[in-house]
């Protein structure tokens, strides 16, 4: 295998639990009431993709000028106090596969703003050969579009790819794709039908890491 693309959220930050908490405040702040719950029907989506899902569940309810404007107002001041919270073994497994020679991308469906501000956060940009983002294509999550994308910016075949994913519709992305689809759960738990589509399983990165070392 030539390289490794990581989804972002849940996988290399734990921002899903963040976005419950943040969505259920705000959704108390215009009228919604606590909608927490809508991350897990939104997990690996665009945010385009996610405003059809939210209208679908709330009709006319929802405004999503509205929306946004309290989420960013709630993330800005979240940011201006607290650091991305990052996941266990991120920094471990990047070294690693920096060290082996191993080409690496995130393939994210949030903004390409939102994911820079991340990255640069964690000090993890440079591990990255290749960043592409849920603004930068056409079709959201489960649709291959975004794997393929990153592999194109690798120069490297789908099939020489390992792809790093937590939520359902990452998982079936990456198996569309074409790439050894690995699955370590955060806010998504993986039903049968899905487990069929899965070639490796860790409960963290530093176990996947583990996992490339002992294979060479």
């Amino acid at each position: 295998m030539k390289a490794v693309i990581f989804d972002m959220d849940g996988v290399l930050f734990d921002t899903e639990n963040l976005a419950v908490k943040c969505w259920d405040t705000i959704g108390v702040e215009v009228g919604l009431g606590k909608v927490g719950y809508m991350v897990y029907k939104t997990l690996g989506r665009t945010r385009q993709e996610s405003v059809k899902i939210f209208e679908k569940e709330f009709g006319s309810k929802f405004n999503n000028d509205i929306f946004q404007a309290h989420y960013k107002a709630y993330l800005d001041e979240y940011y201006k106090n607290n650091a991305v919270p990052v996941k266990k073994g991120v920094l471990e497994i990047l070294t690693f596969l920096k060290e082996n020679g191993y080409k690496t991308a995130v393939a994210s469906s949030s903004s390409r703003e939102s994911v820079l501000h991340h990255l640069r956060d964690a000090g993890i940009e440079n591990y990255f050969d290749s960043v592409i983002c849920g603004d930068m294509i056409k079709k959201s999550k489960p649709e291959p579009d975004i794997y393929l994308a990153a592999a194109d910016s690798l120069s490297v075949m789908p099939c020489d790819c390992y792809a790093v994913e937590d939520s359902q519709s990452g998982l079936y992305s990456a198996h569309n794709a074409g790439m050894i689809v690995v699955y370590i759960p955060d806010l998504y738990i993986a039903d049968d039908k899905t487990k069929e589509i899965i070639d490796l399983e860790f409960d963290t990165l530093t176990q996947f890491k583990n996992c490339l070392k002992e294979k060479g």
